[in-house]
């Protein structure tokens, strides 16, 4: 098959390398009439009261579940994910419907203050049709971790997936329609990044949200600010993952694998640099190689397997060059380190270890199957290259002394620390980063109102 990413978007195959599909990218024409279509529906759905808005996410998230199955094959065939965890970012999607239908209205619910000679309310109003830009890893998971608040609080969506994945957000635009969600609430638009840069100029566009690379948001994020709309970016992460000599190793390197091996290495909040006190760093180590050597690599269609293929073939390229660079400056392979030969985009589980501050590996984004080993003398050592990053999503401690592990956490620069246990994000919980991590929250109460005009009401009692 001929395949043409100029005026098409190509959804491929990664574990063999087979061209599945690819989809003409729409017309300025047709992207107008989405945008009329978004700006129309607004209108109306806004009218609909918190309640109603949450029985139709409800409703959505049950039509998700009666698809589950072919939505989980479509992203482990699109993107590689093996197809166990594609079936638990579905369950995932879904009860955040369900969440957001439960819980969601409070959080929208009128707030009412005393102020001088009378009182004051605030109200959540929406915004308008909002832009999302979002990426390949989470197929589902990252466009509904968006969509649902976005929709909950009155707005409608506009989806620009990854080009890769553009039969998941065609299938997703079915389960929106198979929820009888009113028409242009949700749209489509498999567009160019020429034709997105129009769409945030839009008057009719209210705000902007992106969930990718640094590059990228930096690129959206100034288009956004130069049109002056709101903004939320989620992008790159070097996490750290510190292991204390007083922990428990074998939980230790029981969510390192986890952590750094999920989505086969292929999530910005995932550990990366693995930092580890010396009286430990040996044992720890030893047992980390262990179970990475163990990992089964291959088909994603295999529930035995836990690390598929790569998502792009270009990105396994660029990840090899990275571990390449990294050896010649010093670090040490003790597994892996190398792309698997066929016509599938795998990479060999690695494991680096003697990386240093000042190697590639350390400073960059090691986006795939690759960690990091670096070893440190105390909390303050540990803390201090932690916080050695452009970076700051999330971090995760390993430890029992509490009072330690509260006195790096407090220090720690980002958005999110988990205390021994694996990197997650959940609805009731607010996630996003800083520095070069970005900037706003999605989920929580927190991602519900980013998307709001929290309009003050004063009424004189006078």
């Amino acid at each position: 098959m001929t395949v043409s990413t100029d005026t098409h978007a190509v959804s491929r195959n990664p574990a063999t390398g087979e061209v599945l599909a690819q989809y003409p990218y729409a017309s300025s024409a047709d992207t107008d009439q989405a945008l009329a279509r978004s700006h129309h529906a607004f209108r109306e759905w806004r009218e609909r009261s918190i309640n109603e808005r949450g029985d139709a996410l409800r409703a959505l998230g049950n039509a998700l579940r009666a698809r589950k199955e072919e939505v989980a094959q479509m992203m482990t065939a699109e993107m590689g994910k093996p197809v166990a965890q594609a079936r638990a970012e579905v369950d995932k999607s879904a009860h955040l419907c369900d969440w957001y239908a439960d819980n969601g209205p409070a959080m929208l619910a009128t707030e009412q203050t005393t102020v001088d000679n009378g009182h004051a309310v605030l109200e959540y109003r929406p915004l308008g049709p909002v832009f999302a830009v979002m990426p390949w890893n989470f197929p589902l998971w990252q466009v509904f971790r968006g969509l649902v608040p976005i929709l909950l609080a009155g707005n409608t969506y506009l989806l620009k997936h990854a080009p890769s994945v553009m039969g998941s957000a065609y299938l997703i635009d079915r389960i929106v329609k198979d929820a009888a969600l009113p028409a242009g609430v949700f749209e489509v638009l498999n567009i160019t990044n020429d034709e997105s840069s129009r769409v945030i100029r839009d008057d009719r566009v209210a705000g902007v949200t992106v969930t990718g690379s640094v590059r990228a948001g930096a690129a959206i994020g100034a288009q956004a600010a130069g049109a002056l709309k709101k903004c939320v970016l989620e992008l790159g992460g070097s996490d750290p993952f510190i292991v204390l000599e007083d922990a428990d190793l074998d939980a230790a390197v029981s969510a390192a694998v986890v952590g750094r091996f999920q989505n086969s290495g292929q999530v910005c909040a995932a550990a990366k640099r693995f930092i580890i006190h010396q009286n430990i760093a040996e044992a720890f180590t030893e047992r980390f190689v262990a179970a990475v050597k163990a990992l089964k690599v291959g088909d994603p269609r295999d529930e035995a397997h836990y690390v598929g293929p790569m998502a792009r073939f270009d990105l396994r390229d660029e990840l090899d060059a990275q571990v390449q660079k990294t050896v010649s400056e010093g670090a040490t392979v003790l597994t892996g380190g190398h792309k698997v030969e066929g016509n599938g985009n795998y990479y060999q589980p690695t494991v680096l270890a003697n990386v240093t501050p000042e190697m590639t590996g350390f400073r960059q984004e090691l986006f795939g199957p690759v960690a990091t080993v670096t070893v440190v003398r105390d909390d303050a050592h540990a803390l201090e290259l932690a916080n050695d990053s452009e970076f700051g999503l999330s971090s995760t401690l390993f430890g029992k002394d509490e009072t330690r592990l509260n006195w790096i956490a407090n220090r720690l620069e980002c958005g999110g620390v988990f205390i021994n246990g694996s990197g997650a994000s959940d609805a009731r919980v607010a996630f996003g980063g800083v520095k070069k991590s970005g900037f706003g929250r999605e989920l929580s109460r927190f991602g519900l109102h980013e998307f709001c005009n929290i309009q003050t009401v004063w009424k004189d009692r006078r």
